[in-house]
């Protein structure tokens, strides 16, 4: 499975970016970088991810730093599909 890519889809899809994350790689800042990734499309992204990877992320599991870039995120569904 390439979480890297299923991840940008998600994202792209939950936050509306019509494609834009296609071109995202792993360093690309994300929370206070895309205006479209507000506390509310936080909420969304997360039933995103857990729809898409059959994860759960309880609120103890997450922090801003999560979300600071793909790679980040990429790390922290990586590690709830290795748990």
């Amino acid at each position: 499975m390439d979480v890297k890519s299923e991840l940008l889809a998600v994202l792209d899809e939950t936050l509306g970016l019509q494609g834009r994350a296609a071109g995202f790689d792993l360093d690309t800042p994300l929370l206070g970088a895309l205006p479209e990734l507000d506390s509310m499309a936080v909420v969304s992204l997360i039933a995103g991810l857990e729809t898409h990877f059959g994860i759960t992320v309880d609120d103890d599991d997450i922090d801003g730093s999560t979300f600071s870039t793909v790679g980040a995120l990429v790390q922290f569904v990586d590690g709830k599909l290795a748990a």
